[in-house]
């Protein structure tokens, strides 16, 4: 099986048309019409990964967050990108990367962060058109009410992370029963959010004036880039394995949360 019949499974899924216009969707480096002897999985390739993929005998290595965002002049082996792009012409490895694809897809990152959480009703929160099924974040119902400690042990729990930021509340008694939810980085939604009639957003890399300027309208909780979109390993494994049952997929072992919490 060649690794663009591969792939193929992932495009039909998450088509690169529906990627935002700043991103860089699709083969990062490598060959499609090479035989695949393998996949392995990760959010962001790195020169280890893409050895431990080669060591594993896996020369298709699968992304969430693509390696090339900007044009390249050379290949010095001077930052991380040129580094890992030099181990992957050198170990003969592709990499494929599907990131606001996999974001805006139904079914994709949010919708699968909603799933792990155990959310009803899910709707889409931004969608990409008037009437597209296709979008960014979600909003649904918590099976039952939390109040805010409910809330912060059924996130840390759900997305592995021994910390999150949250918007100090108004209410410490508050409770929460409408969520909304965008994996990554999805400030930018917060007022979408509260139109939705959401109590509490969960997203990543939200700025100080983000939490000042909506503390009466929201409870927003910065829950880490890694931690909210290391699902997407997830449901590449599940594309992959219900449509090769007997192909080789596998997790990178070596890939580690980037930021470090002490």
């Amino acid at each position: 099986m060649k690794i663009k019949e591969v792939i193929s499974a992932i495009e039909c899924y998450a088509p690169p048309a529906l990627q935002e216009g700043y991103d860089n969707t699709g083969y990062q480096v490598g060959d499609p019409e090479a035989e695949c002897t393998g996949v392995m999985l990760c959010i962001d390739p790195t020169e280890e990964i893409v050895s431990e993929a080669a060591e594993a005998g896996c020369n298709l290595l699968l992304s969430h967050h693509p390696l090339l965002f900007r044009g390249l002049k050379r290949v010095t082996g001077r930052n991380r990108m040129e580094r890992t792009l030099a181990r992957a012409i050198l170990t003969g490895v592709t990499i494929y990367s599907s990131h606001t694809a996999m974001d805006s897809t139904p079914g994709g990152v949010s919708w699968r962060m909603a799933s792990l959480l155990g959310l009803t009703d899910v709707e889409l929160l931004v969608p990409a058109s008037p009437g597209s099924p296709a979008g960014l974040g979600v909003v649904g119902n918590l099976s039952e009410p939390l109040d805010l400690n409910g809330l912060v042990d059924l996130l840390k729990n759900c997305f592995s992370t021994p910390v999150l930021r949250l918007s100090r509340p108004r209410d410490e008694n508050m409770t929460v029963s409408r969520l909304a939810l965008c994996g990554g980085a999805g400030a930018e939604f917060i007022t979408d959010a509260i139109a939705a009639g959401a109590q509490a957003f969960v997203t990543a890399d939200c700025k100080l004036n983000c939490f000042l300027d909506h503390a009466d309208d929201i409870l927003l909780v910065d829950a880490g880039h890694f931690e909210t979109e290391q699902c997407t390993k997830q449901i590449f494994f599940d594309i992959l394995t219900e449509k090769f049952p007997n192909f080789a997929v596998c997790y990178s072992r070596k890939e580690q949360n980037p930021v470090l919490y002490k």
